[in-house]
């Protein structure tokens, strides 16, 4: 399963899912984190298909080093985790950026008009931390406005799926007072229930972007076809600290 957004070409990115690729068992099948346990030349061969889709080879990909930081690059050639960073902007025909995550969500964006495109991970740290504004920034550095860019928000852990402790809660609200809105009270004491596509979705609009596509698709369900981070923790998948399976979502010119 993967999906497309209604505010970007068709033809010019995805949001892949779990399905087309060549890895096997808790792997399966189109498994794109080189860090995991996964034969290497499996994730090799899922790049391979992913870059294909696009007619690119694997050597026109720019992928990133991802951790949970704010950091945003500008992409002038194709590199493999070479650059550590959470976000990277283009204005090369020739690149296919991507980002691989498993729960956080993956941001696409483009102003096709000025011939700019960015793509960042944002899982909750680097939200707040404002990777989302940096890309944006690199954006319109590279000759973007921001009325003409398009961005979305593409499967990720939903709010019924992502319970956290009031830690978490608290060191959001401590930026920003308003971020409480994105909370829910847990069943669990002291637990809440965070929208974390909805406050990328926030951040989006406060920086002056409305053309945004919010996926709303929930990657800890099994059935809804995306690899999950918490759902493998869950059922005792990983043993190894990175040993779990990402899928890749990618946007070219």
């Amino acid at each position: 399963m993967s999906y497309i957004s209604g505010v970007l070409p068709e033809d010019k990115h995805c949001f892949f899912g779990v399905e087309g690729g060549v890895s096997t068992g808790k792997y399966a099948s189109l498994n794109t984190n080189l860090s995991s346990k996964d034969s290497p030349d499996n994730v090799y061969r899922n790049f391979t298909i992913i870059s294909e889709y696009f007619k690119k080879r694997p050597e026109d990909m720019f992928t990133l080093r991802q951790s949970v930081s704010n950091i945003a690059v500008i992409a002038e050639k194709a590199s493999w985790f070479e650059i550590s960073a959470d976000g990277a902007v283009t204005t090369d025909k020739n690149i296919l950026l991507g980002i691989k995550t498993a729960d956080c969500a993956p941001v696409l964006l483009a102003d096709y008009k000025n011939g700019v495109i960015g793509a960042a991970h944002a899982g909750w740290r680097g939200a707040y931390r404002g990777i989302v504004e940096n890309v944006v920034k690199l954006m319109c550095y590279k000759g973007a406005k921001v009325e003409n860019i398009a961005a979305c928000i593409g499967p990720c852990m939903q709010q019924a799926s992502f319970e956290v402790k009031d830690d978490m809660r608290q060191v959001l609200c401590d930026i920003d007072k308003s971020g409480s809105i994105y909370f829910k009270e847990a069943e669990n004491k002291n637990h809440f229930h965070f929208d974390l596509s909805g406050y990328v979705e926030a951040k989006l609009r406060k920086i002056g972007i409305d053309n945004i596509d919010n996926s709303r698709i929930d990657t800890y369900p099994l059935q809804n076809g995306y690899f999950s981070y918490r759902r493998n923790t869950h059922l005792d998948l990983i043993t190894y600290p990175r040993d779990y399976p990402t899928q890749y979502s990618c946007i070219c010119l």
